[in-house]
């Protein structure tokens, strides 16, 4: 798959603006691999947040990126800065497929797939409108950069219950908490190579790991093996900060036959 990167020089093709909608959700914005939208569940929570979700509805033979995309494209991003009264947006992923199109391996969908979003209001009982520039690539031979700005007033209809039911069901599709007898455990490597061992139900040979370069890592392809009966993943370091990070740590994502789970790595 050509590079994204590449691509960007050509940012006209997939760039518009969507109209404010006068509902939770905004309009559909379309692109040449498929649409996209935002959809809200209108109200905050009690912790002063607005649920919602990024619905990419690709068309048959294209895919779009995970979190980490490889070398070769980038994530979703959301820009809220032209917002009112929305502090911050962060994106949730169902677990994603690996892909192997010739040009490398990289982590995706290759279905429609939406992406729930969490807004955190600044004020919790004030109104808001949600401005967002949205960019992400879809694939199909080539990746193309969609760009686009959806607008949406969640208070011009708290109550739709069609996008609150979608809402709900995209946040359904998210990977559970890691646990001890499902997730996994780091063992010693050194700077270039992370080493976990995973813990399972089910058939090994549906069990796959990502994890997420952020902070300046960048990893290669996990490489499976067993050792001493368990499923061990290799991951090469590609590249690495020049300090490393104290604070937070890198998302995974572990996925099996039986389900999905997700946590946080400390930095290797």
């Amino acid at each position: 798959m050509q590079s994204l990167k590449v691509l960007l020089l050509s940012a006209a093709i997939g760039c518009g603006t969507g109209l404010p909608a006068a509902a939770s959700s905004s309009i559909w914005y379309n692109s040449e691999g498929g649409k996209v939208r935002l959809v809200t569940s209108g109200k905050p929570d009690e912790a002063g947040r607005i649920h919602g979700v990024l619905e990419v509805a690709l068309k048959p033979g294209w895919k779009t990126y995970w979190r980490d995309p490889g070398d070769a494209g980038v994530p979703p991003q959301i820009d809220i800065s032209a917002s009112t009264n929305i502090a911050n947006a962060t994106f949730s992923f169902p677990p994603p497929q690996r892909h192997d199109d010739g040009y490398g391996k990289w982590a995706g969908y290759d279905h429609p797939v939406s992406l729930p979003v969490t807004f955190t209001l600044s004020a919790p009982n004030e109104p808001a409108v949600i401005d967002a520039n949205i960019f992400l690539g879809i694939c199909e031979t080539i990746c193309i950069p969609v760009q686009t700005k959806l607008t949406i007033d969640p208070g011009s209809d708290p109550d739709n219950v069609e996008d609150a039911a979608l809402v709900k069901a995209a946040l359904a599709t998210l990977p559970a908490p890691a646990r001890p007898d499902f997730g996994i455990n780091i063992l010693p490597g050194d700077r270039e190579t992370l080493i976990v061992e995973a813990s399972f139900p089910g058939n090994p040979e549906a069990v796959d790991f990502f994890v997420a370069g952020e902070r300046d890592y960048m990893f290669g392809v996990p490489a499976r093996s067993e050792k001493e009966g368990k499923l061990v993943f290799t991951v090469p370091i590609v590249d690495r900060p020049t300090t490393t990070p104290t604070d937070g740590g890198l998302y995974y994502t572990l996925t099996t036959a039986a389900g999905a789970v997700e946590g946080l790595l400390p930095f290797p």
